[in-house]
């Protein structure tokens, strides 16, 4: 953040269709940067993907951008320092746990002055809030949204749950490597106490993998309160019969087993390509809700269908049938608690 420079979120620019994309953020990494002879390139060199940026993002760095030069670092110490004098550089992170702090004084005399008690930031448990606090809170509200996995590991330049690099085994952990590990099990966690839940309330599963799913969501009490660090997310990681992965987009959830994995067609994987789900898998399950939403999707289809010429049409109506024939097949094979095991 602090290496962002005016002009790194230009307005996207209309396709050829006329529709306008989501504006991203053009950063660059520095500490394995190297030039063309294997020397360190102190300038840095661009992210290989930029970040996608919501609103608010966008209108802060505009923010920004009216205060520093055209080309100058938005955070440059020779504008935003405390201390008069030529500067070089970005502000450091010290300087901004102070600043951090001071908008946390300000929030507070804000809510106070307007009686608002419930927006009162309380103070933190763990410390200071810094720069590294941030990153970690913005993982978790990521992590936790639909297909959040897959986000997460794309946004944080990290491609463990998507697209896995071959080389990837023999890297270092460290840092966001970390976190990613550890946001990825707080979410299977969370998966996993939701599934338990739903189970306890008398819903159903199906699916090759319906009764390993059950296992899995009987540990959910234990597994929920589980000191969750880099340690034991890689501990757990390794364990297959604890890991629950939810796949929003594909309406199931993945109870992965490397040796049935279909989503790896070569190479044994630690976890599954949420974005590469193949039917048939023999670690698919399904919910109650999942049929639902099956459901609800082919009736989305059919309304469509109506729109668009016949050929469309017909493909999308086919689409439909198969969801409901999925949908249809969950409710005549689902098992629930009260079902005797075999």
């Amino acid at each position: 953040m602090l290496g962002l420079r005016h002009g790194c979120c230009p307005d996207p620019e209309p396709d050829a269709s006329g529709r306008i994309g989501r504006p991203l953020i053009y950063g660059h990494e520095y500490k394995n940067a190297t030039d063309a002879h294997g020397n360190h390139h102190s300038a840095g060199r661009e992210r290989d993907v930029p970040w996608v940026a919501i609103t608010p993002v966008v209108q802060a760095i505009r923010v920004l951008e009216r205060i520093v030069e055209p080309g100058e670092l938005l955070f440059a110490h020779a504008v935003h320092g405390a201390k008069a004098g030529p500067s070089t550089g970005s502000l450091r992170s010290p300087a901004l746990r102070v600043r951090i702090e001071d908008f946390v004084t300000w929030a507070n005399a804000e809510a106070a002055r307007h009686h608002l008690p419930s927006e009162v930031i309380p103070p933190d448990p763990h410390g200071a809030v810094g720069t590294r606090r941030f990153r970690r809170t913005l993982a978790w509200h990521i992590a936790r949204r639909p297909g959040g996995l897959v986000a997460l590991a794309i946004q944080y330049g990290h491609l463990r749950t998507a697209l896995v690099s071959e080389g990837y085994a023999a890297r270092s952990r460290e840092g966001i490597h970390e976190l990613i590990d550890i946001e990825t099990v707080r979410a299977v966690a969370d998966t996993v106490a939701d599934l338990n839940d739903d189970l306890q309330a008398g819903g159903g599963l199906s699916g090759p993998a319906a009764r390993r799913a059950i296992k899995a969501a009987a540990r959910a009490p234990r597994f929920e309160g589980t000191v969750i660090n880099a340690t034991t997310a890689r501990r757990l990681l390794a364990n297959d019969d604890a890991m629950l992965y939810d796949n929003p987009q594909a309406l199931l959830l993945c109870h992965y087993k490397r040796g049935q994995a279909l989503c790896h067609r070569t190479g044994m994987r630690d976890t599954p390509r949420l974005d590469h789900c193949v039917p048939g898998c023999g670690n698919i399950v399904r919910t109650d809700h999942h049929a639902t939403a099956l459901r609800h999707r082919a009736a989305a289809l059919d309304n469509q269908s109506t729109h668009v010429p016949q050929p469309i049409s017909e493909r999308l109506g086919d689409h439909a049938e198969r969801l409901r024939g999925i949908a249809d097949s969950h409710d005549r094979s689902r098992i629930t608690l009260k079902d005797p095991t075999p």
